[in-house]
């Protein structure tokens, strides 16, 4: 019996070239950027949204190279209500097999606005279930975090980590700025 909810958020996509497809997801689908930046330092990343509850919709990756034989999709990710849904999430694929310690490719981290789990289903598709904070600093972020903890440890550390971003802001502020952008990108 599972004693969480999942609910489908949001999808990333390898790219071949960003520029092109940002203009295509947001002059025509009408999709603002929402962050942009460098993963994991040299991989450039798009965030796009046109709801201000989510900080991205679709995630593009530009990544995706004929060398390197990489499809398009680079993450399928599903929203749970709180940390300890996430915590009770991951203790259920570790019961039922889909995480072995040391054996099985996993992650657990916080994003600053969210906290995540990264796993492989069993066809090796990346999946992301996370939790959102109440915070708000630019991404991309990524910083390993102990699902093991207690819940309270993990969001007074999280907190401090994103007090002391210079990006750092409460969750409502950045909704409202991102409404303010959508409706200006619209009038555009």
């Amino acid at each position: 019996m599972r004693d969480y909810a999942v609910r489908f958020s949001h999808i990333g996509l390898y790219v071949n070239k960003l520029d092109p497809m940002i203009d295509f997801y947001s002059r025509i689908m009408g999709l603002p950027v929402t962050d942009r930046g460098l993963l994991h330092g040299t991989i450039p990343i798009a965030f796009m949204s046109r709801d201000p509850q989510d900080h991205h919709q679709i995630a593009l990756i530009e990544a995706r190279t004929p060398e390197h034989g990489i499809g398009n999709v680079n993450q399928i990710s599903f929203r749970l209500p709180d940390l300890d849904a996430l915590k009770r999430l991951r203790q259920r694929m570790i019961q039922e097999g889909y995480i072995k310690e040391g054996v099985t490719k996993h992650r657990t981290i916080t994003h600053g606005n969210a906290w995540a789990m990264y796993v492989h289903d069993p066809e090796g598709n990346q999946v992301e279930c996370f939790v959102d904070s109440d915070w708000y600093i630019e991404q991309p972020c990524s910083l390993h975090i102990d699902l093991d903890r207690p819940t309270a440890d993990i969001l007074a550390e999280s907190e401090a980590f994103c007090r002391a971003q210079p990006s750092f802001k409460p969750i409502e502020e950045w909704r409202d700025e991102m409404r303010r952008r959508i409706a200006a990108h619209d009038a555009a």
